[in-house]
């Protein structure tokens, strides 16, 4: 049996426009991949006076995040700044300093692997797990505030010296961990505004938190906080539990 010719080419669309139809059809599919993610993390670590002799003694420990221009270079420049300036110049720090290097020139520290770096350290070492201290400075402080908020019950202290701060952080900041907040009122790389906001955050939450607002002072506010001895002396009273 034939069509008539009349109504050959309307099937004929009809069928093409069908086909077509199928073929654009959207798909929503369900599946999962195991990603496995490695960092190399050159780093320093410092061992304080009396910590080979007293061997029955455990050590409290800082770990020290670098800001972005000692990013993705070599491990020396990190003694450019911080903790890691003042040991070469012969200070003396009561506990264990780690300062690892964000292998990285142009992306965040990856908080991950930093964690797994501090770990390895706490389990091969005499570490007092109630006396491990957090500090970082610019994109090493924005790091540091975030590490704060994954991990908020591994750190006996925190202090963030001009890094970016974003509120919502505030809520995930274990209560406490007691905060001391460094900044310049003349930061144009990060603004003070970071850490004013923050703050006030945290005080209207009745947090513990601290903070010293140079001013007349540039982004180069660690200048100044990491040389105040108070720094670490604060830092050695602090204890979890």
């Amino acid at each position: 049996m034939q069509f008539p010719k009349t109504l050959s080419v309307p099937i004929l669309l009809l069928s093409l426009f069908l086909l077509e139809s199928c073929a654009a059809q959207s798909r929503l599919i369900e599946d999962e991949i195991q990603t496995v993610n490695t960092e190399n993390l050159k780093y320093y670590l410092y061992y304080p006076e009396g910590y080979d002799s007293d061997v029955d003694k455990e050590f409290g420990l800082l770990l020290f995040l670098h800001g972005g221009g000692e990013s993705g270079g070599d491990l020396d420049e990190l003694k450019e700044s911080g903790p890691p300036k003042l040991l070469v110049e012969g200070k003396q720090f009561p506990f264990l300093v780690l300062a690892p290097q964000n292998p990285h020139k142009r992306k965040w520290w990856d908080t991950k692997a930093v964690m797994k770096l501090l770990d390895s350290v706490i389990e091969t070492n005499r570490v007092d797990a109630d006396r491990i201290y957090l500090t970082g400075l610019s994109r090493g402080g924005s790091a540091a505030w975030a590490i704060s908020t994954q991990y908020p019950e591994k750190f006996a202290a925190l202090a963030v010296v001009c890094g970016m701060a974003p509120l919502p952080y505030a809520h995930w900041i274990d209560k406490k961990m007691p905060i001391w907040v460094f900044h310049g009122d003349q930061d144009e790389v990060i603004s003070v505004e970071e850490s004013d906001k923050m703050v006030a955050k945290l005080k209207e939450m009745q947090y513990d938190v601290k903070y010293t607002r140079y001013e007349g002072v540039g982004h180069n506010s660690w200048g100044r906080a990491y040389t105040d001895d108070s720094l670490y002396k604060w830092l050695n009273q602090q204890k979890r539990n």
